[in-house]
């Protein structure tokens, strides 16, 4: 009997190890819901780096595209600068030809004059073109705004602060001041009795 019992244990060992053995081996629910979560997550995570990688690639082509654009913008500029100053100076030019030929003009003060004269009006023609008008100060109460009194001068025939003369003239840029004019202004003094 001792044998039987000796052999019906360990047949029930064998039997419990091959149990565990098997249990060991074989996942449980668990385990393989695991193991899928493992292998979502993979996928995801590999998803999530090609659309990162494509998020880099447009990031880089745009950060390009602005640089090009920047690039092209200050080309731009600087071409807009230099036919601006390209068609001033042609403007300048004509009124230089003038003063040159005025003062070629050695005794014929007519000459001199009208050379003069004709180079005044090619400067108002340049200044009228780019929008720069002169201001209107003499006769006008003085402004400081607009107008800087250098000196006074008295005067019986008008108000304090008139102006008498303009010494500098005072100019606008599109209706904004350029500079302003230098002028003498009146002093009145009370006529003798």
């Amino acid at each position: 009997m001792e044998t039987e019992a000796n052999a019906s244990a360990s047949a029930n060992a064998e039997a419990a190890s091959a149990a565990s053995v098997s249990t060991a081996e074989a996942p449980t629910d668990d385990a393989r819901a695991g193991d899928l979560d493992v292998q979502q997550l993979q996928r995801e995570l590999e998803t999530a780096r090609v659309q990162a990688d494509d998020h880099h690639k447009k990031y880089l082509l745009v950060l390009a595209d602005f640089d090009n654009f920047r690039k092209l913008n200050e080309k731009r500029v600087v071409d807009r600068l230099a036919t601006s100053k390209k068609s001033t100076i042609g403007k300048f030019l004509p009124v230089f030809d003038n003063l040159r030929r005025a003062l070629s003009y050695e005794e014929d003060s007519q000459g001199l004059r009208g050379g003069l004269q004709a180079t005044m009006r090619g400067f108002e023609a340049l200044l009228t073109s780019e929008n720069i008008t002169p201001l209107a100060v003499v006769g006008a109460p003085f402004d400081p705004r607009t107008a800087e009194a250098i000196a006074t001068r008295d005067s019986g025939d008008h108000d304090d602060d008139v102006v008498l003369e303009e010494v500098e003239r005072g100019y606008e840029l599109a209706g904004e001041l350029l500079r302003p004019a230098k002028v003498i202004v009146a002093r009145r003094v009370p006529a003798a009795s």
